[in-house]
């Protein structure tokens, strides 16, 4: 078994496809008419055959609550890995990106937090 999907609720597609793509550089994968909204996924360009992320419409009534208690508590969404925290932070925030956590050093995890401008907080993590 193994992750195939996951999701983000972004508040508008479009806006959310343009920072997935243009400013943290995933590509789009899928994009399907559904009525109003889309399938709309975006994976990373060096493995466009792995885990996809799915910019899932923020409409339902339960996602408000959740995600007001997630950003109000600086909690991210989800996390996606780099090879570098420092650098990928000097980068985005060279692209406008705020960060609500510049980078932290915890034993061998480095992690650095920004706002989508959809409507999430996205951890960024590397491993040592």
């Amino acid at each position: 078994m193994r992750i195939h999907l996951s999701s983000v609720f972004v508040d508008d597609q479009d806006k959310a496809l343009r920072f997935y793509t243009e400013v943290l550089g995933f590509v789009k994968k899928a994009e399907v008419p559904l009525g109003e909204d889309r399938w709309l996924t975006v994976v990373s360009p060096e493995d466009p055959d792995g885990t996809e992320l799915l910019l899932e419409p923020a409409g339902h009534p339960a996602v408000k609550p959740y995600r007001d208690a997630l950003l109000n508590d600086g909690i991210p969404a989800t996390a996606f890995a780099v090879d570098d925290v420092h650098a990928e932070f000097n980068r985005l925030r060279g692209l406008g990106v705020r960060f609500t956590q510049k980078p932290m050093e915890m034993g061998s995890v480095t992690t650095a937090v920004l706002d989508d401008t959809c409507g999430n907080l996205i951890q960024i993590v590397h491993q040592a």
